[in-house]
């Protein structure tokens, strides 16, 4: 049993900017990350995804990123930075870790392999990578089914005919990048709206605010990247002048050879590839009994109001590379009063 004031579970953007504030609060604390090297989840990001397609990296609290090459793949640029990030904070991140359970008690016990720790609070920040989303359709497929996380590039599709399911970013992105060897489909539920106007900090208040009502409300956080909009870029609206990203609507069940919908028209395809986004890692933390009626865990910002030792850092409003950083600074804010530290965050 290893005592210390506060563990941080996932050494991603939101688990770093935590502990940078813990850092700067001169606080006790522990990050355990379940990685074998630094970068969360960018490390595992598709090798042919360039920063120059990259929505966007928002520095990390108190260290510039510099940009890299626009072609220089994310999966490497981002993890070097992150690497560079913790050295030059000292944030000894112990690694692999897996944190296969967060106990209740006096103490909040978090159980790994590696031992117990016993903590006076947890900011939990796992992300959602290690959960991808696959939605069921009744029926059979007998192609081959994979997840935007399992993707690693075009080469491996090429002269197929493929089927993209998500009306997110990802979705857009991948089928522009495997239209060049692969003749491509595109189903979403809902029609894809294409933003025009720019991407204003008004715009970006609303997302979050409709995003955080919804776990204050304890129902399952929609996704921020999932409630904004697609921006209408000019790779877009070139894709569509040749005939490209032509939407159609969510097919009601698989066939051996495709989809089928309900008025009997059936499309058949080789590979169905679901870019159907993520839910939140948040298995490990069950034995705390979180979830309420509407499924989701009742928060107060950071904090869950069942447990408030515990924060949830990349969380529902927070799951952004910016909201995570101010949620960081929030949670050790809190966690400070509770547990009386005397030193302030800067």
């Amino acid at each position: 049993m290893r005592n210390t004031d506060v563990v941080v579970i996932g050494a991603g953007q939101a688990g770093l900017s935590s502990a940078y504030f813990l850092r700067r609060a001169g606080m006790d604390f522990t990050v355990l990350d379940a990685n074998p090297g630094p970068g969360g989840a960018w490390r595992h990001r598709w090798p042919t995804l360039r920063m120059a397609t990259v929505h966007g990296i928002f520095d990390l609290p108190g260290m510039r990123f510099a940009p890299p090459a626009p072609d220089e793949p994310a999966a490497t640029a981002v993890p070097a930075y992150f690497s560079a990030y913790e050295r030059e904070f000292d944030l000894d991140v112990r690694r692999p870790v897996t944190v296969s359970a967060v106990r209740p008690g006096p103490r909040l016990l978090v159980d790994t392999p590696a031992g117990t720790w016993s903590a006076r609070a947890v900011i939990n920040a796992t992300g959602t990578w290690t959960r991808p989303f696959w939605p069921h359709y009744p029926g059979t497929f007998a192609g081959r089914q994979l997840h935007t996380a399992d993707y690693r590039g075009p080469a491996e599709l090429a002269g197929r005919r493929v089927l993209v399911v998500g009306g997110g970013t990802s979705a857009v992105q991948l089928q522009l990048e495997l239209a060049t060897v692969a003749e491509t489909f595109w189903v979403t539920r809902r029609p894809p709206v294409f933003r025009t106007e720019p991407f204003t900090h008004e715009y970006g208040r609303e997302i979050i605010a409709r995003v955080d009502e919804r776990v204050r409300a304890g129902l399952p956080p929609e996704s921020v990247v999932h409630a904004t909009e697609l921006m209408l870029t000019p790779e877009i609206v070139a894709a569509q002048r040749k005939g490209l990203l032509a939407r159609r609507p969510m097919f009601d069940r698989l066939v051996p050879t495709g989809v089928a919908w309900a008025d009997g028209t059936t499309l058949d395809v080789d590979v169905i590839l679901w870019c159907t986004g993520w839910r939140a890692a948040l298995d490990h933390l069950a034995p705390l009994g979180l979830r309420g009626p509407g499924g989701g865990i009742v928060m107060d910002g950071t904090r869950v109001v069942a447990e408030p030792r515990l924060h949830l850092v990349g969380y529902g409003p927070s799951a952004s590379t910016v909201g995570a950083n101010r949620a960081g600074r929030t949670a050790v804010r809190e966690i400070r009063g509770l547990l009386g530290a005397d030193s302030a965050v800067a």
